[in-house]
């Protein structure tokens, strides 16, 4: 409808990378008939699409939850100065593992954040071994974390996997425990082709994947800490103040 897609003669093929969170049994009316909305939702929402949009609770993060909190959309963004390149981060967190340090308010994501963007409490001074072993509640299928990331960098198509690959690990700093068998994680990777990268094209894609990493992982804090509070175990009177 738009004219976009990939050229096949005089047609275009639409062809869309998709994902989605499980939301099953998340309550609501799921009585559909023979189609479900998916279709007409992603319409939806791609006509509604804008630069500015609300965090947290929200959206494909409306259900989400992680081990301990409930899960959400974040986002962020860097700019490589040397480069003159922005990258940004998009997730919608419902994981398996946890994105706080135990029971305690740090993130595993803290040593990335910039500002106070997720609390700015910074790391706990020591990682007690229950805090690596977060309380789960394993459901096959259930557990995901859908990440977006992108570049002004022109890249070429195997440029933006080499960038996925590099991003996943944002994951990795932001979720205890992350890719196991139980979660269905998966990071997708675009540029708007409008920075030329010039010299040294290798040393330019390490810089971007590894701050892509960085903003992904506080793309994951930032989900969890806007997401509407939740009671974890062993909370006390004014736990809601400690998490924002």
């Amino acid at each position: 409808e738009a004219g976009r897609g990939f050229a096949v003669g005089a047609a275009r093929a639409p062809i869309v990378p998709a994902a989605i969170l499980f939301d099953l049994l998340n309550g609501g009316d799921k009585a559909w008939g023979r189609y479900p909305p998916y279709r007409e939702l992603g319409f939806a929402a791609t006509e509604a699409a804008e630069t500015r949009f609300a965090l947290g609770s929200v959206g494909a993060g409306l259900g989400a939850r992680t081990a301990t909190l409930k899960g959400g959309v974040g986002t962020a963004s860097s700019v490589i100065g040397d480069l003159g390149v922005t990258v940004g981060a998009l997730v919608a967190v419902n994981a398996l593992g946890s994105a706080t340090v135990g029971d305690g308010p740090e993130f595993w994501a803290a040593p990335f954040e910039i500002g106070a963007e997720f609390g700015g409490l910074g790391s706990p001074r020591i990682s007690p071994p229950e805090a690596w072993f977060p309380p789960a509640k394993p459901q096959a299928g259930a557990h995901t974390t859908l990440a977006f990331v992108a570049t002004d960098a022109v890249l070429t198509k195997t440029e933006a996997r080499t960038l996925a690959v590099m991003a996943q690990d944002g994951l990795a700093r932001a979720l205890v425990p992350v890719h196991t068998p139980l979660d269905g994680d998966v990071v997708f990777a675009a540029s708007t082709e409008r920075v030329a990268l010039g010299g040294d094209r290798v040393a330019a894609l390490a810089a971007i994947g590894h701050v892509a990493a960085m903003t992904l992982a506080r793309a994951v804090a930032r989900g969890v800490y806007e997401a509407t509070p939740l009671p974890f175990p062993g909370a006390q009177p004014g736990w809601r103040g400690r998490f924002g």
